[in-house]
């Protein structure tokens, strides 16, 4: 039976991430409140150039912050589940801890961590008009995962990853940021996600 909804699964070793619609229910609040930056002499309302441009920067590192947080969700079965509210939202979210909850009651766990290798954004909408109906600011971001250090293994320490799994490769993610009034640079979460034909990312 082939899921609509891809998940992050190193257990197959590819990469795959769910797709959400645009109706995801927002996690709960977590983070301090965005502060201004002590040494900047700007004023406090930015120009709409320099606010895409932080939210770039503060979408890619919530990118990061997604593959840390499942990589170690993955290698230490012990470790709570409800950290994922903090890189995801949504069904997103829910796919997400429904593979985790699948890895761990097969017995596996994961070894070693992903490397996001590139990211390119593509697309900054600061809409916020909306929330309650999905109209959030969002950040379209390509991402560059490598996971030649990954390996998945059983109870016996036997590695369960197929011989021809693609050690790298690319994911077009919706960043979507759910309390953007209150918390612009720490609300980040991933919404959705999309496996993109791109050539391998890794050194040449």
């Amino acid at each position: 039976m082939r899921i609509s909804a891809r998940t992050f699964s190193v257990t197959t070793a590819v990469l795959l991430f769910a797709v959400v619609t645009s109706c995801a229910q927002s996690p709960d609040g977590t983070g301090p409140t965005s502060k201004p930056d002590p040494s900047s002499k700007e004023p406090t309302s930015t120009s709409p150039e320099s606010q895409e441009d932080r939210a770039s920067a503060d979408a890619e590192d919530a990118v990061r912050a997604y593959f840390k947080t499942v990589d170690a969700l993955q290698q230490d079965p012990g470790e709570d589940l409800e950290g994922l509210s903090k890189v995801a939202v949504g069904v997103q979210l829910n796919a997400q801890k429904l593979s985790i909850e699948q890895l761990r009651k097969a017995g596996r766990h994961q070894t070693g961590s992903t490397d996001v290798a590139e990211m390119k954004v593509q697309s900054v909408s600061l809409d916020n008009s909306d929330p309650k109906a999905g109209k959030v600011p969002t950040v379209t971001v390509d991402a560059c995962w490598d996971v030649s250090d990954v390996d998945v293994v059983d109870k016996s320490g036997k590695s369960v990853v197929s011989p021809d799994r693609p050690d790298d490769g690319w994911t077009r993610f919706t960043v979507a940021n759910y309390h953007w009034s209150k918390n612009p640079s720490g609300g980040w979460r991933i919404a959705n996600g999309q496996d993109l034909e791109q050539p391998s990312c890794k050194a040449s």
